[in-house]
């Protein structure tokens, strides 16, 4: 694969200018990739031989993040399916691959070169046709890449209307189920995994995943119903489909402008203002999952961009609905049960509902379902009534509202889950929690940069009342 270095699209990396999109060329390159790692592990295990105990940790820990940094850099270069492979082992790795490995691969989720314009003009000219194409000014420096397609703004000709055009790169479909099975044999070549976990049902997801990603008819879809949901709603604007521009692997909509959360003119908006953002996002979410059962579970920050309004009227701009996951009553219902219990300190509720859902099992110690109850009462700290006094004083304002940018919540939580060893009971949990989790923690980092400081306990119970989950 050649990156042409003088062309800079898509921030300083360079773009690709030509994909392996054949799978006999993805597996060769995957292959010597493979080759290479099962060359370096031997070297590494005759060296350890040598080496103290402390040396032979520090030197295991270097060992992980080479490894999982030479994977994540020929996963980059790939593209395609095998990219957003790499970039869900970072999600589900968390819970059976070295923090080292994690922390790497997480890097794909947004450093990655666009394709060059010679690459995805093709798939606009087949899927649309010269006709269309002729009515449409496109800009040929992409707005945003990612592992299975790209981004171009455009402009309509006729009447001057902006759009946003997004195109999946070629090959990409195709390869996916080659992409699955190659990834898993390299991971196993590379040591990241343990021998023992049985990574067949992580890579079903995956697959899963990817088969719905390159999917744009059911993206489209999803981006039309959430317009639909939230018509009525200012605090948020959503992308109209434009659908004589769209195809199989081009999906058209209005092009929405909006700043980064992390813009100083987001930044510098008063603490008023930042609550209501966060409030907004925060109920977004609640509604999502617990009256639509329908949660955008993509927490990236490109997929959401702030409107700053002089007159207070700040929005939310939402964009990318590709990772679209649609939640069983059941499971809401069984999780409000676990949020439900936690928030009335109620570990026998907190216990059923993990039951019901598969992620606790017959047989756990006590010691366990008692870490895992005080685990679920720990998160829902920014939920609680304060006044109560379990929530340490220095996260509250004044007011006795939650301090979400001070909150070392994550890292506490973690270390309950360390201490008392959870890991070892809930190796990989069941994909719902994985995803809507993902979403969560999204919504805690999107509060936390919004410096948010709210009370929003009645709110959380608002959405777990059964009357209000009845928009299925």
């Amino acid at each position: 694969m050649a990156v042409d270095k003088d062309d800079k699209n898509n921030g300083s990396k360079g773009s690709i200018s030509s994909l392996k999109t054949k799978p006999l060329e993805r597996n060769i390159a995957l292959a010597r990739l493979g080759m290479g790692a099962g060359a370096k592990i031997a070297a590494h295990s005759i060296a350890n031989i040598f080496r103290g105990e402390n040396r032979r940790t520090q030197a295991d820990r270097d060992f992980y993040e080479r490894q999982a940094r030479i994977l994540a850099d020929e996963l980059g270069k790939l593209k395609g399916s095998v990219m957003k492979a790499g970039q869900m082992l970072s999600l589900y790795g968390q819970y059976f691959l070295p923090e080292e490995a994690v922390a790497v691969l997480s890097q794909l989720q947004d450093n990655t070169p666009a394709v060059h314009w010679k690459v995805v003009a093709p798939v606009l000219q087949k899927s649309l046709g010269r006709a269309r194409l002729a009515e449409l000014d496109i800009d040929e420096t992409p707005i945003a890449a990612a592992s299975l397609g790209q981004a171009h703004k455009a402009r309509r000709k006729k009447d001057g209307l902006e759009l946003c055009v997004k195109i999946q790169y070629p090959g990409v479909a195709s390869a996916i189920e080659s992409d699955i099975k190659t990834l898993s044999r390299l991971l196993m070549m590379t040591r990241l995994t343990p021998k023992e976990l049985d990574l067949a049902p992580v890579f079903a997801e995956v697959r899963e995943m990817l088969l719905r990603e390159v999917d744009y008819k059911s993206e489209r879809r999803f981006t039309e119903s959430f317009a639909e949901k939230l018509k009525g709603d200012s605090r948020f604007a959503v992308p109209q489909v434009i659908p004589e521009y769209c195809s199989d692997m081009v999906l058209t909509t209005t092009f929405e402008e909006g700043v980064s959360v992390r813009d100083s003119s987001v930044q510098g908006l008063s603490q008023e203002r930042r609550n209501k953002l966060s409030w907004a996002f925060l109920e977004l979410f609640l509604i999502e999952f617990f009256q639509w059962g329908m949660v955008q579970s993509d927490p990236h920050f490109g997929n959401y961009r702030i409107r700053p309004d002089g007159k207070g009227g700040d929005q939310i701009v939402l964009l990318d609905f590709g990772a679209t996951r649609v939640y069983q009553r059941s499971f809401i219902n069984n999780y409000a049960g676990i949020v439900s219990g936690a928030m009335a300190h109620d570990r026998e509720r907190i216990i059923k509902g993990a039951h019901e859902i598969g992620l606790m099992k017959a047989g756990f110690p006590q010691s366990v379902l008692d870490a895992f109850s005080q685990m679920c009462e720990l998160i829902v700290e920014p939920f609680d009534l304060h006044e109560q006094g379990r929530t340490p004083r220095w996260l509250l304002n004044a007011q006795g509202e939650y301090r979400w940018h001070d909150s070392d919540l994550p890292m506490r939580a973690g270390k309950v889950a360390a201490t008392n060893a959870l890991s070892v009971y809930f190796r990989v949990p069941p994909r719902e929690i994985v995803f809507l989790h993902r979403r969560l923690a999204g919504v805690f980092i999107m509060l936390a940069t919004l410096g948010a400081e709210l009370n929003s306990h009645d709110l959380l119970l608002r959405y777990l009342s059964p009357s209000a989950q009845t928009d299925g």
